[in-house]
C-alpha cells in the first residue's frame, strides 16, 4: 500500500508514526520543505529548472530571479501579466519598490513576501464582491468550495461568475476538482492576515446544507468535520448535537440518508 502524506510539519510525531509501522508492507511518501528525521531517504525536489538557472515562466523570464524561483509567485506573475494589466518591466518595479528583494525575517513556511506582494498587488484592483469571494476562501476550513456555496457566502448575488473570474486570471485560486475552489497555504496565509469572516455563517450554511442534502457528505466531508471544531470551539452544545447527527450518516445506507433529510 502506498500511503502519501502531504505537507509534514511535525518531525516528532512523523517519526512516531512511521517508526509504528515499520514492519508493515507500506510505502510512505512524505511532502516537507524541510526534513529533520533520520532513517528515511531524502529525496530533494527543486522549483523547475532552478538547479539550471532556468525559467519554467518563459514570459516572465525576467522576474525569475527577483521571485526566487517561486513557482507559485512566478505562476501569479505570469498570469498577471498574460493578463495585460501590466508588462514584465512595470511588474518588477513595482515588487521592487514594495522591497521583494530585502532580507527579512518571516513568521512560517507558508509567509513568502512574493507571493504576499503580488496578492497586495491584486487586492488593490479587486472589487468588493471579488475580495469577499478571497477573504471566504483563506478563512474557510474545508478542503474546496462549490462555486455556489462560495457565491452564498461571499454574498455575491449577481454574476458571481464575474466575481471570480479575476481570481481565476491572476491564478490566485486553485480548482482541484470541476467547479471547487481553494488557495495555497502561502496565498492563504496572505489573505487571511488582511481579511475576517463569520465563521458561524460557514457553520450554518454546511449543517443545513448537509441536512437538506444528506447524499453530499463525501463531497462535503471537510466541511463537516470544520463545523465539529466550530462547535467545539464556541461550546455550542446544539451545534455539537447537529454535527454529530449528520456525521452519524457517514455510514448510513441511502435510505437511512433519505430519512434523516426528511427529519
Amino acid at each position: 500500500m502506498l500511503i502519501v502524506l502531504d505537507n509534514h510539519e511535525n518531525d516528532r510525531a512523523t517519526a512516531r508514526l512511521l517508526e509504528t509501522f515499520s514492519d508493515a508492507p507500506l510505502t510512505f511518501v512524505i511532502t516537507a520543505r524541510r526534513c529533520l528525521l533520520a532513517g528515511v531517504l531524502i529525496f530533494p525536489v527543486t522549483a523547475p529548472l532552478v538547479m539550471l538557472g532556468k525559467s519554467a515562466f518563459p514570459r516572465v523570464a525576467k522576474l525569475t530571479r527577483l521571485l526566487r524561483f517561486n513557482p507559485l509567485a512566478l505562476d501569479i506573475a505570469d498570469g498577471i501579466v498574460e493578463s495585460g494589466a501590466e508588462t514584465v518591466a512595470t511588474l518588477a518595479s513595482t515588487l521592487r519598490k514594495r522591497g521583494v528583494d530585502r532580507v527579512v525575517p518571516i513568521e512560517h513556511e507558508d509567509d513568502v513576501p512574493e507571493v504576499a506582494l503580488l496578492v497586495e498587488w491584486a487586492w488593490k484592483r479587486l472589487s468588493p464582491e471579488t475580495r469577499r469571494m478571497l477573504a471566504l476562501l483563506a478563512h474557510v476550513e474545508g478542503d474546496h468550495v462549490d462555486a455556489s456555496s462560495l457565491a452564498r457566502l461571499a454574498r455575491v448575488k449577481r454574476k458571481p461568475e464575474q466575481a471570480l473570474a479575476p481570481l481565476l486570471l491572476y491564478r490566485l485560486i486553485q480548482e482541484p476538482a470541476a467547479g471547487r475552489f481553494t488557495l495555497h497555504a502561502v496565498v492563504r496565509h496572505a489573505v487571511k492576515r488582511r481579511t475576517t469572516i463569520s465563521h458561524a455563517a460557514v457553520f450554518e450554511h454546511y449543517v443545513s446544507l448537509l441536512e437538506q442534502h444528506p447524499e453530499r457528505l463525501l463531497v462535503e466531508q471537510s466541511h463537516l468535520f470544520a463545523a465539529m471544531d466550530h462547535a467545539s470551539r464556541t461550546h455550542d452544545l446544539q451545534a455539537m448535537l447537529r454535527v454529530e447527527e449528520l456525521i452519524r450518516t457517514l455510514d448510513a445506507e441511502p435510505e437511512e440518508r433519505a430519512g434523516v433529510s426528511e427529519r
